[in-house]
């Protein structure tokens, strides 16, 4: 499938506001980390939000490939690189406001939640949305 930048956005939001929710309802509610804390939704917004000014350079950069492609190998750089962009946001330099102090938040539990959640959005994004949405890959990955 060739993602179109509408087909980009949709895919990530709609991936966000369900798989990303469902996977940092457990941190939120104090299940897993340190304690309840709506931090969590916060770190899952900013990687949504800021993941659509993203994908208009992903979108540019996959004009230069050969097939138009986006691999997932691809997916994965992207996935670490949009982790030490919020990083730096939130935990070093704190120009992203979250609830608690910079200092509070641990770096452990941290990168533990950013890979659980990047993890469960990559694997429904090549498994799931493939199945439920079968024509979602031959729409540029827009399902509406």
């Amino acid at each position: 499938m060739t993602p179109t930048l509408l087909g980009r956005w949709q895919t990530r939001l709609l991936l966000f506001a369900t798989v990303g929710v469902l996977v940092s309802l457990p941190f939120a509610i104090g299940l897993i980390g340190p304690g309840a804390n709506s931090v969590y939704f916060w770190i899952l917004g900013y990687v949504a939000i800021f993941g659509l000014g993203w994908d208009v350079l992903y979108d540019y950069i996959q004009k230069f490939r050969w097939d138009r492609d986006w691999p997932a190998a691809y997916q994965l750089l992207a996935g670490i690189w949009e982790l030490v962009f919020v990083f730096c946001g939130i935990k070093l330099f704190g120009f992203l406001p979250i609830p608690l102090p910079k200092e509070e938040l641990p770096l452990g539990v941290f990168l533990f939640h950013y890979s659980i959640v990047w993890l469960a959005v990559f694997i429904v994004s090549q498994s799931l949305m493939r199945i439920i949405f079968l024509r979602w890959r031959f729409r540029g990955g827009q399902w509406l």
